[in-house]
């Protein structure tokens, strides 16, 4: 490796490595599709074997809805919908059913039907009426777009009114769209508009932290053309990737890729810069001062970034399709921007060298005393390390007992908050209140019965207990109504029966009735005679979907987190050769990541005004919160590991300590900022999502890495590396002899 990077930063190899990144990157993009044309926008997320998804197979076949892809029209007046109303209803379906929409596969016929039969629709209070517009499945999102601008247009001329810009504490007639069709477009307008907005706020937050951070215009825009370049060869492969359908990529993924790519790949960066420049200050020779940099920090950074990589593919085991999504783009934006750092940037800042840190630019003190001479005053020399840097070294080795009891009570306490955090699952209460679908969604919610919004489908398959059945769920306490029974199309002993909740089938309490609904119809039908009742019955629909999406994410984590914390260990132990100090890393990792669900959750709820954490935060923090921490971890101790071969442990680690602060501050700061650039997106998973790993890195940034870990390896002494590291010391002893 070390022979490579030579080559590769040299006065002829700098310019061929520039040139082969060129080349590749402008080879992928011309030949292979972008990952944004490949996103996809399949709502299925569940595996097919859970019992929500068989459930739906057997509804497609047995009880068909060819009706198509419903867009939900909302009409609301506070005081009751009045005549004009329904007479606007009757007139726009009249003008639906004579010029049909783009892909209008159908419509009720509210034309004709009297305005009696629609009053028998409207809600208990009689201020809300839901009417369907129904268009054929697949239809693309942009017609569904303009088939639901040409409605707002044809209805703002019917009435001469604008219904849908009006306000709902405004008098007068509200109309919302809401429902799948709605509900689909919302969302991709939503992440079209977002992308942009994200990539542009990434790229100013890390070139203004960039800049006030190293005070140098140059250098702060070295980092980003690494990171330029390494999107241009990772956007091309996935989207080659996803065009063959060997991986499959949505919009989510991609925002939080290109968040993760600034963020980490920065880092890495900063990590060989930051040496860098210590070499420049000690090393005239620029080609020599780089290769010992990158020689220095390689394998702290190969190792951080094949611990990312890693961590992040253990993805690939969750059945949940959010989680399972995430592997293959994070991994390899990983891989890729670290094959950068140590190759692309190291190119990069051999072609500027000292001129990258214009206008504090790092000589030696011999280059110092000759540009004095020459210019006839003094030169500024060799930049100290921060004062602070110097006393967080001391502290940790002077007072290293009382730093871990006030770290391990400031996350303790932080961790307890983690046990009252309230989740929920639902996908509406991702997106923004003023989302026009959400609206819609939200006035139906407002004045009809909670549990119409979305009735659970109980399929049974059986012709001879439907009596039975219907009668079991109906004296259900939690259940409203319990539909007539309707048989299958193609087999007749299907039975589907639609059950109305009394209560918000969105709730956590209405989840935990999903399986208490099936019990009681495998006891009626165990009551019948049925055989292995709880093979003939499944439970469907948005509630049960829930309930099933709950189900598998508890389990993914419980199969990736232990899969997780194997593969780091077993990483730390290969690097460091400590089963004390691998033991002890991932404790603190542990800690800081349930500390800052504690945090984010304190956050959330009482500063961002969020009711509930989406159920999805847990296992996405996580990931990225343990990898990433450990990517600090390793940075910090290879330099006490390093510096303990020739000096006292109690040196070495305050000397660690303060050669990686400012470093690390640095890194911390810019990645914590890279996450919490997602708050501009309007999805509140993603909102959430930033606002726990932004906390987590800072509390590893500046109490976990700086602190809680040094002051660790201090208490312990030579134990930190038992049983292979600990020669060392005794090698010190036999040179402090000689």
């Amino acid at each position: 490796m070390k022979r490579m990077i030579a080559k590769a930063t040299g006065p002829k190899g700098r310019w061929v490595t520039i040139l082969l990144w060129v080349m590749v990157v402008a080879f992928l993009s011309a030949v292979f599709p972008s990952v944004n044309k490949e996103e996809t926008n399949s709502p299925a997320l569940l595996p097919d074997n859970v019992m929500s998804a068989q459930a739906a197979k057997v509804v497609k076949k047995e009880f068909p809805n060819n009706a198509g892809t419903p867009l939900l029209i909302v009409w609301e007046r506070d005081g009751g919908l009045q005549s004009s109303d329904y007479e606007a209803v009757r007139k726009l379906y009249d003008e639906l059913s004579n010029r049909p929409l783009p892909h209008q596969s159908f419509i009720p016929p509210l034309n004709q039907v009297p305005q009696a039969t629609l009053q028998r629709s409207t809600s208990q209070d009689g201020a809300a009426l839901i009417t369907p517009v129904f268009f054929k499945e697949n239809t693309p999102t942009d017609i569904l777009k303009d088939a639901q601008n040409q409605v707002k247009k044809r209805l703002e001329k019917l009435l001469n009114d604008q219904p849908f810009g009006r306000t709902l504490s405004a008098n007068g007639l509200h109309v919302r769209f809401t429902g799948p069709a709605a509900i689909q477009t919302d969302a991709v307008e939503l992440f079209s508009r977002a992308d942009i907005t994200l990539l542009m706020s990434t790229i100013f937050l890390v070139l203004i932290l960039l800049v006030l951070l190293y005070r140098s215009p140059i250098l702060a825009v070295v980092p980003l053309i690494g990171v330029v370049f390494a999107y241009g060869a990772i956007s091309p492969i996935l989207g080659l990737l996803a065009h063959h359908g060997w991986i499959t990529v949505d919009a989510q993924a991609v925002s939080i890729m290109t968040v993760l790519l600034f963020g980490a790949g920065t880092d890495y960066c900063l990590f060989l810069i930051s040496r860098y420049r210590d070499e420049l200050h000690l090393e005239s020779d620029k080609y020599i001062a780089l290769h010992r940099a990158v020689t220095d920090t390689g394998g702290a950074i190969i190792m951080s970034a094949l611990t990312v990589v890693i961590a992040l593919l253990t993805l690939l085991f969750a059945r949940y399709a959010s989680f399972h999504r995430f592997a293959v783009p994070f991994s390899l934006a990983i891989f890729v921007m670290g094959l950068a750092a140590l190759t692309l940037i190291p190119a990069l800042l051999s072609v500027l060298g000292r001129i990258s840190f214009f206008p504090f630019i790092p000589r030696t003190e011999e280059m110092a005393r000759k540009l004095e001479q020459e210019k006839g005053k003094q030169v500024k020399r060799h930049t100290p390390r921060s004062r602070l840097s110097s006393v967080m070294g001391r502290l940790v080795t002077q007072k290293p007992r009382t730093i871990i009891i006030g770290c391990l009570i400031g996350l303790g306490l932080l961790a307890v908050f983690s046990s009252r955090i309230q989740f929920t699952y639902g996908l509406l209460d991702s997106f923004p209140n003023d989302m026009p679908s959400r609206v819609g969604f939200d006035i139906i919610a407002k004045h009809f019965s909670p549990g119409e919004l979305a009735p659970v489908q109980v399929i049974v398959k059986d012709a001879g207990a439907e009596d039975a059945v219907r009668e079991d769920l109906s004296d259900l306490p939690y259940v409203k109504t319990v539909s007539d029974v309707r048989a299958g199309e193609k087999n007749p002993h299907y039975r589907q029966y639609q059950v109305t909740l009394a209560m918000n089938p969105y709730s956590r309490e209405a989840l935990k009735k999903i399986p208490e609904i099936k019990k009681t119809v495998e006891k009626s039908l165990a009551e019948a005679g049925i055989e292995n009742p709880d093979n003939h019955v499944w439970i469907g629909g948005e509630t049960a979907a829930l309930y099933d999406t709950h189900q598998v994410t508890v389990k993914d984590m419980a199969r990736i987190i232990p899969i997780v914390i194997v593969v780091i260990a077993l990483l730390l132990l290969a690097y460091l050769r400590s089963v004390v100090a691998m033991g002890y890393l991932l404790a603190t990792v542990l800690l800081s990541y349930v500390a800052a669900l504690g945090a984010g959750w304190l956050v959330i709820r009482y500063i961002l005004g969020m009711d509930a954490m989406q159920g999805l935060i847990p296992l996405y923090a996580f990931v990225f919160l343990v990898a990433l921490g450990e990517d600090y971890n390793i940075f910090m101790v290879s330099s006490i590991w390093k510096k303990s071969w020739h000096m006292p442990l109690k040196e070495a680690i305050s000397g660690g300590v303060t050669e990686t602060w400012s470093v690390i501050t640095s890194a911390g700061l810019i990645l914590a900022g890279t996450f919490a650039v997602l708050s501009v997106l309007p999805l509140e998973v993603l909102i959430q999502f930033g606002t726990v790993t932004a906390i987590g890195i800072l509390l590893d940034t500046f109490i976990v890495r700086p602190l809680l870990v040094p002051a660790l390896t201090a208490v312990l002494g030579k134990r930190a590396f038992w049983p292979w590291g600990t020669e060392r010391f005794s090698l010190l002893k036999d040179r402090q002899g000689q």
